[in-house]
C-alpha cells in the first residue's frame, strides 16, 4: 500500500525501486505478467494480481502518468 491515500504500490507491485529506469520497469512488467497471466497461472488470485500487474505498467510505463504518479500518489486517470 501507498501512504498516499492507501491505494496500492505501483512500485511494489513490479518489485521495483522508484529510481528504476524505464527499460526496468518494461523488464518487471514482462516478468510480472508472465509469471501471473491467467492461462499460465491457474492459482487464485492470479487474475487479480494480472490486473494489478496491468494497472501498474499503464501508469509506470508512461512518463506523464508516472511522472503525475510520482508527485501526487494518483494515476493521472483518478
Amino acid at each position: 500500500m501507498n501512504a498516499k491515500g492507501g491505494k496500492k504500490d505501483y512500485y511494489e507491485t513490479l518489485g521495483i525501486d522508484k529510481s528504476a529506469s524505464v527499460n526496468d520497469i518494461k523488464k518487471a512488467y514482462f516478468k510480472k505478467a508472465k509469471e501471473f497471466h491467467p492461462d499460465v497461472n491457474k492459482s487464485d488470485g492470479a487474475k487479480e494480481k494480472f490486473a494489478e500487474i496491468n494497472e501498474a505498467y499503464e501508469t509506470l510505463g508512461d512518463d506523464t502518468k508516472k511522472r503525475v504518479y510520482d508527485t501526487t500518489g494518483m494515476t493521472g486517470d483518478e
